[in-house]
């Protein structure tokens, strides 16, 4: 079984990996604690290709690492990969989402995902995007998931990500999309 890294200290992460890579002949594992990587790209996949280069070059295994975020179309694609800064709570960031949206009639927005597996040498082996199209709601609706789930509806579905049950957003949202893409790509990878 291969060895991969996962480019992130967050257990919950880990978790939602190997929930997507389940069936795979890989053990992954979180990134050392003293391995701090500064996201300096300007796009989710620069973030995502660096955080899994620099986590396969320090480690000498395998690596995988994600990037994602919301982009409101009426923002010129803010917050975008300043999304987890975009305040201190996911209450803050929301309130400040909707308070510079205000009364915008155009709250066509997408959530992008970006993720990158890393060779022990450092080379990006695989490299793929997701997105999710919806809308930003005028108030949050839901109780499940984090972030901005409670305010982004996908009409399709006719809820926000906070109400949809873990495997429906699994198959809906940006990170499974860009899974998607990437699990067919793994069964070409050389080890």
């Amino acid at each position: 079984m291969t060895l991969l890294v996962v480019a992130t200290g967050n257990p919950g992460k880990l978790r939602e990996m190997q929930t997507y890579l389940a069936g795979l002949d890989w053990e992954l594992t979180l990134k050392p604690d003293e391995l701090e990587i500064e996201e300096t790209g300007d796009t989710f996949m620069a973030n995502a290709c660096l955080k899994a280069s620099q986590v396969a070059l320090a480690t000498g295994e395998w690596a995988i690492a994600d990037d994602s975020g919301l982009e409101v179309d009426a923002l010129d694609g803010a917050p975008g990969i300043y999304s987890a800064r975009y305040g201190k709570t996911d209450p803050e960031r929301i309130e400040r989402l909707l308070n510079e949206l205000g009364n915008e009639l155009n709250r066509e927005a997408q959530f992008a995902c970006a993720i990158a597996i890393a060779r022990p040498d450092g080379a990006i082996a695989i490299a793929t995007e997701g997105v999710c199209r919806g809308e930003i709601l005028h108030s949050p609706r839901g109780t499940g998931g984090f972030g901005y789930d409670p305010i982004f509806f996908v009409p399709q579905q006719q809820m926000t990500f906070a109400e949809m049950s873990p495997d429906l957003k699994r198959q809906w949202s940006h990170r499974g999309q860009a899974f998607k893409i990437l699990l067919p790509q793994l069964q070409d990878i050389k080890f």
